[in-house]
């Protein structure tokens, strides 16, 4: 058996400065992120619920665990609280569209179609690169959000030739979120 890693954390001094929200934001703003649509089945209300994160990381592969973060204030956390499984589509370049509307306040975010339901009741999106389905395990606070993290229960991934899109593009390419704009990778954009 291996020995962990010995965690430890040192506490700030009051007097340290925090960095202020505006220069914070600022920060992330310069750091590319993967677009996912993280949904499921709320059970109370017979709906689906969904919402676009660039918050979605890889924390282990063995055991197979992600992660995302929510705001407290989000319109679906409530329901994210409820629920035992849930879905991760991850956004193919084309699907600037589909975001958007994921993350527009107000709407019914299923209404325009583009999805369809797994047998186990959750949704993914149609036309995205692959989705994780998971089981959540932990709904921690942090700040004015939560971590949520999941455990990988199953997944899909598109072969290159289903991603061809109307761009001509011979491979799939995900959705990026950079500066408030929407990018694609390619190889137009290897080094």
């Amino acid at each position: 058996m291996t020995a962990q890693p010995e965690v430890r954390f040192d506490a700030l001094d009051d007097t340290d400065p925090t960095l202020s929200p505006d220069d914070y934001k600022a920060v992330f703003r310069g750091h590319p992120a993967g677009v996912a649509v993280v949904a499921l089945h709320d059970e109370a209300t017979g709906r689906p619920v969904g919402f676009t994160a660039t918050s979605v990381i890889s924390v282990s592969a063995e055991p197979p665990l992600l992660a995302f973060s929510l705001a407290a204030t989000s319109s679906s956390w409530a329901a994210v609280q409820r629920a035992r499984t849930l879905t991760f589509s991850f956004l193919a370049h084309h699907q600037d569209d589909v975001s958007a509307r994921f993350a527009t306040s107000g709407i019914d975010r299923f209404a325009a179609g583009g999805w369809s339901v797994l047998p186990t009741g959750e949704p993914v999106i149609d036309g995205a690169l692959s989705w994780v389905r998971g089981r959540i395990l932990q709904r921690v606070p942090v700040g004015s959000s939560f971590l949520v993290s999941v455990e990988a229960l199953s997944s899909s991934v598109r072969r290159p030739t289903e991603c061809a899109h109307r761009d001509g593009l011979d491979t799939p390419s995900p959705l990026v979120y950079h500066d408030r704009t929407y990018h694609r990778l390619g190889d137009h954009s290897a080094l």
